[in-house]
Formats: C-alpha cells, structure tokens, sequence
C-alpha cells in the first residue's frame, strides 16, 4: 500500500514523500537498494529499464544508474550515498550532468520502518532544477516512483524466495496481575465477544474474520488488514482446555500469504488474593529469515495490558 504527497521544497521547487509497506523483514527491505545487481532490477519506471548501474554502497560512494527510455535513449544520472545506516535509513543525491552545470539534481531519503510485522519504507525526495525541461520530470515523480516501487516489491519477492529455508527458536514468559477471579479472565480469554474487546489491532486495523471455538480440538482464526495494507492471520487450534485454569494451543501466523512462524502458547491462570495471576509461556519457531527482534513478546505484553483494561470495564 502506498501514499504520496508532493509538498514545495527548497527554493520553492517541487518535492515528494511516497510510502510502501512490504511483508518482508527490514534487513531483507534494506538489502535490495545494496548493490548494481538489485538495482538494475527495479530502480527505473515503468516501460524503462536499468542496463548499467554503479553502486557503492557506503557514505561518499558512488551511485550511478543509466534509464533506458522505451525508443532507447539512455540518460545516466550520478551521484554519490550521503548517509547508509542499515537497515534504518540511507541518503543520495544525483543529478543529471551537463559541461557547464547539472540540469537536475534529486535529493533522496529513504527510512526504514518496522510495522506489523512488515517494513514500511519513506521516500522522500526533493528536486533542483536548472532546466526548465526537467520540471516535467519531478511533475511525474509521484507516478514514476509508484510503478518504481511494483518493481521493488517484486525484488523483495524475489529475495525472500532465495532466503535460505531456515528455522530460528525462540522462548518468552510473560506475567500479568490482574484483580478479577480467575473465572472473569477465564472468560475474557475464551468468550468470542469479550475476546475481540481487547485481541485486535489498533485503531486502522478492520478484521477480516473472526472465528473461536475453545475446546480441546477446537480452532480460532483471527484476519484482518491494517492501515498499512498489510493482512496478518493468526491460525490456531486448542490442545487443552481446563476452565478457569489453564488454556494450551498452537498457532500459526501468516504475513499476507507468507507463514512465518509457528508456536506453542500456554496461559495459566491463578489466584492472586482476590485476583488473578496470569502467566503466558510461548515457544515460537521463526520461518525462512523472517526476524522478530522481540516483537512478539512485546505484542504479548500490549495485547496483555489491554486484557487487563477491558477486564477493568466490567462488561463481562
């Protein structure tokens, strides 16, 4: 999903901000700006392509492209990095040279995020105009990068097939006290209604389907898209079910099409005064280069706090 905005820059010329969010893990994202091999895979709009390219792929190095233009003229833009922190963030500027003086010259940054367990990445680019020939140019920016980025996606498609297939374990506990009985968190826990009070996304996140049956055998699904466009599913059927006490399932979870983990969850339930402590020990084995960094235990505790907030409703 992109989004896109030109705003006035400097000296009152045109500049840009394009986003995309992509299923894949920041390091992989990053990775397909590092080299001419990449690059001459996607850095070019649509019907252009990238014959040659030089890249050094560090502050004060060189990048150079050659576009192709559909009648076959080449035009080589050059320039060198001006800031490579991988995988956060990375700067260039290019121009397209004449004896005298450039006639364009673009300043690129790009930021790399980590949402939902994708990457979002920020274009944001401003323009230099010597000639006025080349205002058309940054006028078509906000197009040229859109169908740039279809051909970046289908890069990190490609990156991530030629992931080496490989499994990474990984363990957490996580403690929660909360001041209802056992039975009332029982209940937020395996009740379908009191669930989707507080096991969601944020607020951009619309649900695609939402099914629970809390037995032992039983399965609960959970699909929906965020703001970013991405769909996240999460898969999973009960082992053990013992009221008010215990709740052990395993679980699937799919970034769009792409499965990238499979883990082994139990929730144990017990009194604490008049309260409830609850513990939740999951077992997780990350797919195929997907990197969590500890995001899923930090999920668990936000999803975690606002089980104790809806608990705190009273609307059980």
């Amino acid at each position: 999903m992109a989004d896109a905005q030109h705003r006035e820059g400097a000296q009152g010329f045109p500049s840009l901000a394009v986003s995309r969010t992509f299923a894949a893990p920041r390091g992989l994202v990053f990775q397909a700006w590092s080299s001419a091999e990449h690059i001459k895979r996607w850095f070019s709009p649509e019907q252009y392509t990238v014959p040659e390219a030089e890249v050094d792929f560090r502050p004060g190095g060189m990048f150079a492209v050659c576009m192709r233009a559909p009648d076959g003229t080449d035009t080589w833009c050059r320039g060198t990095f001006t800031d490579v922190v991988p995988p956060e963030r990375l700067g260039f500027v290019v121009g397209i040279p004449d004896r005298e003086a450039p006639r364009f010259v673009a300043h690129t940054t790009v930021v790399f995020e980590d949402v939902a367990g994708g990457t979002r990445m920020t274009v944001r680019q401003s323009y230099e105009i010597f000639d006025p020939e080349f205002r058309r140019a940054a006028e078509g920016a906000e197009e040229g990068w859109r169908t740039t980025l279809d051909k970046f996606e289908v890069e990190v498609t490609r990156l991530l097939a030629e992931t080496p297939r490989a499994a990474v374990h990984g363990s957490f506990t996580v403690e929660r006290v909360y001041p209802s009985a056992p039975p009332v968190v029982f209940r937020a826990l395996t009740d379908m209604a009191a669930k989707a009070r507080w096991f969601t996304g944020d607020d951009t996140f619309q649900v695609i389907e939402r099914v629970m049956d809390v037995r032992a055998g039983g399965r609960e699904r959970l699909k929906g898209r965020w703001g970013s466009g991405l769909v996240t599913t999460f898969d999973a059927v009960y082992f053990d079910v013992v009221a008010n006490q215990r709740l052990v399932y395993a679980y699937e979870m799919h970034l769009d099409a792409r499965k990238i983990s499979v883990s082994l969850a139990t929730m144990q339930l017990h009194p604490a005064g008049e309260g409830t402590r609850l513990t939740v020990t999951e077992q997780g084995t990350f797919l195929d280069g997907y990197d969590d960094a500890g995001a899923r235990e930090k999920g668990t505790g936000l999803l975690l706090d606002r089980l104790g907030a809806s608990i705190s409703t009273q609307r059980f």
